[in-house]
């Protein structure tokens, strides 16, 4: 079993467990992480998946997140982006479910990117963001 194929089934078992486990506490449980708290008027939050530290350090994850940060982030983000549409990133003050919320669910004037890309590919984005090979 090549290493993508292992990737993907150990993603896949993370997000397996991380819905039975929002399932479980049902819907009158409060978000625990402010950052997930939405306004009555908004559409629900997608709590994220476990982001374990050794996930996040996977190279080949790291680089499809530099990829896909280079296809759609880097348009408001990049550092020709300044001054521009989004605010300079500082990742070191981040957490990885801080960044997959905002990645996954949006924010304020950040569109949500469920639509777009899926949860493997926000958790390869967090992976890039996240790592020492980040550069906005």
């Amino acid at each position: 079993m090549n290493d993508r194929l292992k990737l993907r089934i150990v993603l896949l078992a993370i997000m397996l467990v991380a819905s039975a486990t929002a399932a479980a506490q049902g819907p009158s449980q409060a978000p625990a992480d402010s950052t997930a708290t939405a306004t009555a008027t908004a559409e629900p939050r997608d709590p994220p998946p476990p982001l374990p530290p050794e996930l996040l350090k996977n190279e080949k994850l790291i680089a499809e997140g530099n990829a896909l940060w280079k296809e759609q982030c880097a348009h408001c983000h990049g550092s020709r982006a300044y001054p521009g549409k989004a605010p300079k990133l500082t990742p070191r003050r981040y957490k990885p479910d801080f960044v997959w919320d905002r990645i996954h669910n949006g924010f304020k004037d950040m569109p949500a990117w469920k639509e777009l890309y899926t949860p493997e590919q926000v958790i390869a984005i967090v992976a890039y963001v996240l790592s020492d090979e980040f550069w906005p």
